[in-house]
């Protein structure tokens, strides 16, 4: 009996080729059911200059998936070797996807299917690996998904829904001020060595801090709307130099939907430049990335990192992958029932930017390709961390690092104050 026990169980466990099947064809779902709504003019429209057109996103999608699993870990030809440098992301920049010749969104949608029709029999024939390559094509979709969502905003095209409501008990105080003691000390930054994660995450270091002080919560609407009423746009003293110049050149005030957003939720849409200026005005500042993930990881009660099964993974990150896993929509919050900790909260509904410049870490080795993160790296991009209510739970990790020019906001993104400690 207990013989026919195991071989049930054992029958019952996914196989590793199994498990990247299904979770291709889940961010395949989601990417269909992202656009099923529009038509295809608002598919093929170049909503913005800085973003693709969506159905552009759809073939990039596809063709990732043809060059990383078809050619690279099967050494099949690519099946559309005339799209590769179509919807090659270096080779055809986003300021000329709406003018070039790409596949409408029937003919994308096409692709897709053909090209994972190919990946599916592969890897069920040949496996997947080490997993590593399957792992990064998954996420590329679902980070695709944000990005997606991004132009969709802008064009003020997003599904019925999004982005989620917030949480009212989120809001509520904790009763333990407004801000989070982190003592002095050393820890462990980056991801491990084993599991999947980017180049840029990569080695886990050694890092010293100084004790700081960091904000529970991210900045909310109504205290960011407070900022803009008390002229914190005319205040040249709140501004760098490099910040002022670009409000004046375009003549920058809040972003439109801060005007008109729950004023409990973490604002958004706001650009390093304006961050590091809101945090100017309250005599604060912006966390460092470090700083950022070690109060990410850091629990209170127990003066170490948190111990859980996934340690690089912050506790609002880890409800948020539980949720997804029991069908949950992402982004949802937890009802009253299953009470939210108040030490660092509301990671993951905004991105939130830091004051770290984008680079390797010591010791940093590109892979498997330099284009992913390496050639972005130097003083003209922001790191931020967190994650947003677009983000797919399976990404956003404590140790993710998300970058973007300081100039941007239309990516989801907030602020979290910190400051030294008093």
């Amino acid at each position: 009996m207990a013989s026919t026990a195991t071989a049930t169980h054992q029958a019952a466990t996914p196989s590793p080729e199994e498990l990247v099947l299904g979770a291709l064809d889940e961010a395949r779902a989601g990417t269909l059911e992202l656009v099923a709504h529009l038509d295809d003019d608002q598919l093929m429209r170049m909503h913005s200059s800085i973003m693709s057109p969506l159905a552009w996103d759809l073939g990039h999608i596809a063709a990732y998936e043809d060059l990383w699993l078809g050619h690279r870990l099967a050494g099949l030809e690519l099946l559309r070797e005339d799209l590769a440098g179509v919807y090659d992301a270096f080779e055809t920049p986003r300021a000329v996807r709406g003018e070039i010749e790409a596949l409408g969104p029937a003919d994308a949608r096409a692709y897709m299917r053909e090209v994972r029709a190919r990946v599916a029999e592969t890897i069920a024939r040949e496996g997947v690996g080490d997993g590593d390559v399957c792992e990064m094509v998954i996420r590329h979709e679902l980070q695709h998904c944000e990005t997606m969502r991004q132009t969709m905003a802008l064009a003020d095209l997003l599904p019925a829904g999004e982005p989620p409501a917030i949480d009212a008990a989120a809001t509520l105080s904790s009763g333990q001020g407004e801000w989070l003691e982190i003592p002095a000390g050393s820890f462990a930054m980056g991801a491990p060595a084993s599991g999947f994660a980017y180049d840029n995450e990569r080695p886990r270091h050694a890092v010293a801090l100084e004790s700081f002080q960091i904000a529970r919560r991210p900045v909310d609407t109504a205290s960011w709307m407070r900022f803009v009423e008390g002229g914190g746009y005319e205040r040249r003293e709140c501004w760098s130099d490099e910040g002022w110049a670009w409000k004046e050149e375009h003549d920058i005030t809040h972003h439109p939907s801060l005007a008109t957003g729950d004023p409990s939720a973490p604002a958004c849409h706001v650009s390093w430049f304006e961050a590091d200026a809101f945090a100017r005005a309250h005599q604060a500042r912006l966390p460092s990335e470090a700083e950022w993930e070690r109060a990410a990881t850091w629990d209170q009660r127990t003066h170490a990192p948190e111990d859980s099964g996934r340690r690089d993974e912050p506790a609002d990150a880890r409800r948020s992958r539980e949720q997804a896993a029991s069908g949950a929509r992402p982004g949802t919050e937890h009802s009253a029932a299953r009470p939210r900790p108040v030490e660092f909260a509301q990671v993951g509904r905004v991105w939130e930017w830091t004051t770290s410049t984008f680079g390797g870490y010591p010791g940093f080795v590109a892979y498997p390709y330099k284009e992913y993160s390496e050639v972005f790296f130097g003083d003209r991009y922001r790191v931020l961390r967190g994650g947003s209510w677009a983000s797919s739970p399976r990404v956003k990790t404590a140790t993710f690092r998300n970058w973007d020019l300081p100039q941007r906001r239309q990516i989801f993104a907030g602020v979290r104050l910190a400051r030294d400690a008093s």
